[in-house]
Parts: structure tokens; C-alpha cells; sequence
């Protein structure tokens, strides 16, 4: 059966998916005997330095690296493969990371700094709306689905029983669930499951191995081929590129295994909470600046199950109207009064202020037990950052408590990766809770929360996730404490000398690079395990300093449903023997309805794991698509995508 895409009449730009032999016609080597060449020459540069920096990711650098994975065995079929094979041969000195987890490349054109520019002022995104046009086709398409559904679902349990069952009642027992609440399971969602949620297998680094599937009764089950597709992967979390099989961080994961086994097997408040817990809160409180910090198991529950004991009944939530789920579920839980601002409006957020703290509760009228205003640092789906400085100000105007979840930027926004505050050099001390995750940056699980020293105490105890939640793994405590140390850096312990006594602190000598100005942020060596040996070049933050910034953009897409549909099944459709730019997005668009109807999202994640030439081949198939399916709504000028790719550098660098 053809390619739905190509039934569509072709774009007028060269199509990047319909020819099969584009890849010779870029500058790749020929042999993957080149490739292993120069890895074996770059590895023994290495070795012949004793202290020689490197240009991969911080978690690249490895003791013990393996070639057991299946990510490092070269197949016939990869030998011309740009997505095993980098396009040129590798330059770093340190080179223990396969091409499919981490891109390796030390362009300082491509490097730049995440931080605000205090002579400018702070460029609020407006989020352009879509033509009418795709207002109206949007629910005239939603519209004609649902009549179909509805119609298929009256014949069908007349006609077909045994399909419905579930759905209507039987042997005295009601339905678990009603044919209304599964309408959009079963007939929306299910439409296009073959292209949402794959199975993938190995690391879910720059690239990705997913396993071909197919069905044959419209997508209510699912039949595995038995054969993997490589892919390139835009869809997780991976911004800082810590998601790897090999190197630092494995390793002291790998030793946490043998000295703490697998679980807590208990509660923080119980037996749970063992040495790797304080040093992750330890070091999680150095790292964002903040007196105390505690971590919990799961990034949603910290949210949901945190946000309770702080507010109360006769307390008062203010929060974005595009905050995320958990920050909801969190709010209606804490039996506190809620109101919503528009998305990152100010003057909203002002107006609210003034009404709520004029008028007070309602019907009393008594003032406010508390009043909490919840933000995210950067909203995941829209791509906007909060304006931080503006709520800073309202905040000491308005002496309201302010909570800001840095799910999606902490790790990946300011010049040292330590969030929001960071970016726009803000005393984290005027944030009253800082919340994140360490799922998106530091390749790792769970959430904290970070604030004053009383405040963490009684949320020890208050909150569910102390008595109630599995304490984080010891695993995945492992994991955060090798990546965020390698982000900051890890000060030297003191080194005495043999002529003087061991316990006179005068006698330390520290040895750094650039003098004693580098200690400032770094993290002592005390708060790490004695067990956990960083490389070098990770330990004195110099490979912090050289690897790539982070890198999320989400690209908000004007989308009728067809588009939707059409979309999933165009991506879906580029297999790799047509084209090496098949893209593995699985969160292009999920499950779930988007925040309005009529605006559909697709959200890329990129990483630092991803090269320029990557971030190209995103680059034009979004253009390629976006023109097939008229997805291309934005205002302004528009450039080609030729000169986009060229003139990368200076559009970021004017952004910024």
C-alpha cells in the first residue's frame, strides 16, 4: 500500500523522505572501518595525555566500557548508516560513548549561553492563534468522528454484542467502564495507536531501536514483527544527554547495584532512608542554593502529594492556567480555593491579586489563610518562559507565597543549569518552594523540593509521599548524584603533606585550574560517596563547562484532527529503507486531548546528545510536512529552510 504521504501532491523543495540514495550524497565515510579507526586514534591520543579534557557529554567518560551492547555491534546494514556512523570522524580525546547515545561534535559555533540580558527587556511570547479556517474545519472534523463513533456503537450492540460487552451490563454486573467515558479511547485515540506509545529497546539516547509492529484488527491489538528499527529519537527527556549504557554515571549506578541492591524496600519516615538519600538532598540544596531539599520517588507525585501540605481550607491557589497536570491534581486535592490567570499575563495575575486580597474569602470576606501562587520555569507545550522578574515584584508587592516548578528547566535554562533563578540571576532565596524533576536533565527519576530548612522539615512529615511512597531507589540515587556533580564540579579534598599533622585545616592544598575562584559553586568533596570515582574531567567541571548547552525546543502546531491523524501516519510512513531521516517522536502528540481543541501540539525534545546535522533533519522534515499537511500558520517573515539550516547559529544568538 503506498505511503499515505505520497498521495499528497509533492512540496516544491527536494523531499528528504523520497530519495532512497540521499545519504551517499552526504559527506559520511565510507567504511565503517574508518569509523573504528578513528575511535582506536582518538582513544590513544587520550592515553598519551595524562589530564586531557574532553569534548563529550559529562557522563560519556567511563572506566570500564563495554562493547557487549547491542548499540556497539556494527551490522552490515550500518556501515552507511548516519544514525550509527557520525558523518565525520570523531575529534574528541575521550571517545567511550557510541555515536547512537551521544552525537559527538565540538562546533564553538553551536555553543551558547542560556541566560537573560538585563539590557533588553523580557520579550513575552505571544501565542499566535489559528485562521479561522482551522477553527471551524477542527470541529467540523471532531464533529463528523463523533457522529460516526456514536452510529457505530448503536448498530454494533445490535448487531455485534460480543464486541461490546464490556461495555453494557452482564450477569448482574454493571460496566467497569461506560461506552461515554471510552468513546475517546475507542474511537478517536485508537485511530492512531499503531503510531503512539512504540516499544523501544536499548538506550533512549540521540537515537532509538523500536520494534516494528503491525495490526490487523484496526489497532486493537498489536502483532510484533520480531525486527527493530533504528530511529532517530526527538521525543525524551534526555536534554542534557545523561541517558547512556556507558560511562561515569553507569558506573557509579552500576557500583550502587552491588553495595545497596536495587530498592529501598520501605518508606522515608521508615527504613527506607539510607546515606544516598542525604547526600542527594545534600547535594540537590547546594546545587540550587537553597538551605534544605527533600526528593521523592515520582516527579507527578511530588506535585500532587506536596502541594496539600502546604495549603489548606481558607488558603487561596492562584495558578497559570496552563500549569501541568500534576499542579491541578495537587491544587483540588488541598481543599484550597483556586483561581487561573491567563498563561503568563502579568496584568492577569495582577487584577486577581488586587480582587482577592480586597475582597477576601468568599462570603466571610476574612482575609486569606495563605495565599500561594504556583508557575512553571518553562511550560513544556507552549515553549514560553515564565516572566520571573515581573512575579518577583508583584510577589514583594504582594506578599503572596510563590511556588515555581522547574520540571522542564532545571538542568536545561541558565548559564550554570540551575534553573530559572539562574537565568535571570535571581536569589533563589526569593522563591519561596522550588520544585523540578530529575527525569528531563539529569537522566534520572523522582522529584524534590527545595526551600528554607523549617519549611522542608514539615513537609517531611505532611507530605504523602514521606510516609506513604517507596523511597527513590538506590539506583536512581546513584544516577542524580553522578550527574548533577559532574554538571557542578566537584572541589578537591584537601591534600596534607607528610611533614604536617593530618587534622590541622591550615596544611589543605588545593590544586585547580584557574585558581581559587572555581570553588565558588562547586561541590565539596565530602558530599559525595567515598565509592564514587568521577573522571578527571568531570570531577574539576571542566567537561561541564566544554559540553553542549541543553537543548528543548516545542513547536506549537495549528492542527485539525485530520492534520492530526494524517500526521501521526505521515511520520510513521518514512521508514529507514526509503529514507535515513525516520524520526521516532512518540510525543508528538499523546493521548490525551491538547489544551484546546482547535490547537494541537507537537513537542520535539532535543538534547545535547543531538549533533547540527540532527537538528537539520528535524528542521526539514517538520517543513516538508508541515507544507503537505497546512501546518504552516505563523506570522511574519518566513525563511527557507536552507537558509535556516545555514543561519542557525545567528538566529539563536539573536534570540537569547
Amino acid at each position: 500500500m503506498p505511503s499515505p504521504i505520497a498521495l499528497d501532491p509533492p512540496t516544491p523543495s527536494p523531499s528528504i523522505f523520497k530519495e532512497t540514495g540521499s545519504l551517499s550524497q552526504l559527506p559520511s565515510m565510507s567504511k565503517a572501518v574508518s569509523y573504528l579507526s578513528a575511535v582506536q586514534q582518538a582513544d590513544t591520543r587520550a592515553r598519551s595525555h595524562d589530564n586531557s579534557a574532553a569534548s563529550t557529554p559529562t557522563p560519556s567518560l567511563s572506566s570500564s566500557v563495554t562493547t557487549s551492547s547491542e548499540d556497539c555491534i556494527l551490522n552490515e546494514d550500518d556501515i552507511n548508516n548516519w544514525l550509527v556512523n557520525p558523518l565525520t570522524p570523531p575529534t574528541s580525546e575521550v571517545f567511550a560513548t557510541v555515536h547512537t547515545e551521544f552525537g559527538h561534535c565540538a562546533n564553538e559555533t553551536y555553543r551558547c549561553v542560556s541566560k537573560h540580558e538585563y539590557t533588553k527587556p523580557f520579550q513575552e511570547r505571544t501565542i499566535e492563534e489559528p485562521p479561522y479556517y482551522v477553527l471551524l474545519t477542527t470541529y467540523i472534523s471532531y464533529l463528523v468522528v463523533i457522529c460516526f463513533g456514536h452510529a457505530r456503537d448503536f448498530f454494533g450492540k445490535r448487531f455485534a454484542k460480543s464486541y461490546f460487552t464490556h461495555l453494557m451490563p452482564h450477569n448482574g454486573y454493571a460496566p467497569l467502564n461506560s461506552d461515554f467515558d471510552s468513546f475517546y479511547t475507542r474511537r478517536l485515540q485508537r485511530r492512531v495507536d499503531d503510531c503512539c506509545a512504540q516499544p523501544v529497546a536499548g538506550v533512549p539516547g540521540r537515537t532509538v531501536l523500536l520494534l516494528d509492529r503491525y495490526s490487523t484488527d484496526y489497532n486493537r491489538t498489536q502483532i510484533y514483527t520480531g525486527t527493530k528499527t533504528r530511529a532517530l529519537n526527538v521525543s525524551s527527556y534526555n536534554y542534557l544527554g545523561f541517558s547512556q549504557a556507558r560511562g561515569g554515571c553507569s558506573d557509579a549506578v552500576r557500583e550502587s547495584i552491588r553495595r545497596y541492591g536495587v530498592s529501598a524496600c520501605g518508606t522515608r519516615l521508615e527504613s527506607g532512608s539510607s546515606e544516598l538519600h542525604v547526600s542527594v538532598e545534600a547535594l540537590v540544596a547546594r546545587f540550587l542554593g537553597t538551605e534544605d531539599a527533600l526528593v521523592s520517588s515520582a516527579g507527578f507525585a511530588t506535585n500532587s502529594t506536596f502541594i496539600p501540605a502546604l495549603v489548606g481550607k481558607r488558603s487561596l491557589i492562584i495558578s497559570d492556567e496552563l500549569n501541568h497536570t500534576s499542579i491541578r491534581v495537587g491544587a483540588r486535592q488541598s481543599g484550597a480555593e483556586i483561581r487561573m490567570f491567563k498563561h503568563n499575563d502579568m496584568s492577569s495575575l495582577e487584577s486577581i491579586l488586587r480582587e482577592v486580597i480586597s475582597q477576601g474569602q468568599p462570603k466571610t470576606h476574612r482575609p486569606w489563610k495563605k495565599i500561594l501562587v504556583i508557575v512553571e520555569g518553562l511550560y513544556s507545550m507552549e515553549g514560553t518562559l515564565v516572566n520571573l522578574l515581573r512575579i518577583v515584584e508583584l510577589k514583594q508587592k504582594y506578599k503572596f507565597y510563590l511556588f515555581v516548578d522547574e520540571a522542564h528547566s532545571i538542568g536545561a535554562v541558565g548559564p550554570h543549569g540551575r534553573g530559572v533563578t539562574d537565568y535571570f540571576n535571581i536569589h533563589p532565596g526569593s522563591i519561596d518552594v522550588l520544585m523540578g524533576t530529575f527525569t528531563k536533565s539529569f537522566g534520572a527519576a523522582g522529584g524534590y523540593i527545595a526551600g528554607p530548612k523549617t519549611l522542608i522539615d514539615a513537609l517531611r512529615l505532611r507530605g504523602h509521599s514521606g510516609p506513604y511512597a517507596e523511597a527513590m531507589a538506590p539506583p536512581v540515587l546513584a544516577q542524580i548524584i553522578a550527574s548533577i556533580a559532574s554538571i557542578m564540579g566537584v572541589a578537591p579534598a584537601p591534600q596534607l603533606s607528610k611533614s604536617q599533622n593530618s587534622l590541622n585545616p591550615t596544611s589543605s592544598i588545593i590544586t585547580l585550574k584557574n585558581g581559587p575562584d572555581e570553588l565558588q559553586g562547586m561541590a565539596p568533596a565530602s558530599m559525595l560517596p567515598t565509592w564514587i570515582n568521577l573522571h578527571p574531567s568531570l570531577a574539576d567541571g571542566s567537561e561541564a563547562r566544554t559540553a553542549y548547552p541543553p537543548s528543548c525546543f516545542q513547536l506549537p502546531l495549528s492542527a485539525r484532527w485530520p492534520g492530526e491523524t494524517r500526521l501521526h501516519h505521515s511520520w510513521s510512513s518514512f521508514q529507514p529503507d526509503r529514507s535515513p531521516a525516520y524520526l521516532q517522536s512518540g510525543k508528538m502528540f499523546d493521548g490525551t486531548p491538547p489544551p484546546q481543541l482547535e490547537k494541537g501540539r507537537a513537542r520535539f525534545c532535543l538534547s545535547a546528545s543531538h549533533t547540527k546535522e540532527d537538528i537539520d533533519m528535524v528542521l526539514r522534515a517538520c517543513d516538508e510536512v508541515g507544507g503537505i499537511l497546512d501546518l504552516k500558520h505563523g506570522l511574519g517573515e518566513r525563511w527557507g529552510i536552507d537558509d535556516v539550516c545555514a543561519r542557525a547559529a545567528e538566529l539563536v544568538h539573536s534570540a537569547v
